[in-house]
């Protein structure tokens, strides 16, 4: 898989200029056969949900770094309400919700 593509029509900097972010050293890891560890694990979750650009990746810069392939759509009913969210899984997902959750089903 790329490392990102990029999604904006004006100037970006260089791909090789974000090497340092944790976006990009996640996805390189994942792209050599790595694992992600349990902090790993909760910051993706965190950033995928936490940004209004991409429900499975994340912007950067002007790049897209998609983690389509490590991450998994769930519904959780919690306050009465069902919503949507991907995350890695039920671990990471719980670590960024607040207050008493009723259900976490995971789609396939």
């Amino acid at each position: 898989m790329e490392i990102a593509t990029k999604f904006t029509n004006w100037e970006v900097p260089e791909l090789s200029a974000l090497q340092d972010s944790k976006a990009y050293q996640l996805r390189e890891h994942l792209n050599k056969g790595g694992k992600l560890n349990r902090v790993e694990k909760n910051w993706l979750t965190e950033a995928i949900n936490g940004n209004t650009y991409f429900r499975r990746g994340i912007p950067l810069r002007g790049w897209r770094f998609d983690f389509t392939d490590v991450v998994h759509l769930y519904w959780v009913k919690q306050f009465g309400h069902i919503s949507e969210y991907y995350a890695v899984d039920k671990t990471a997902l719980r670590s960024i919700l607040h207050g008493v959750i009723d259900e976490i089903v995971e789609l396939i």
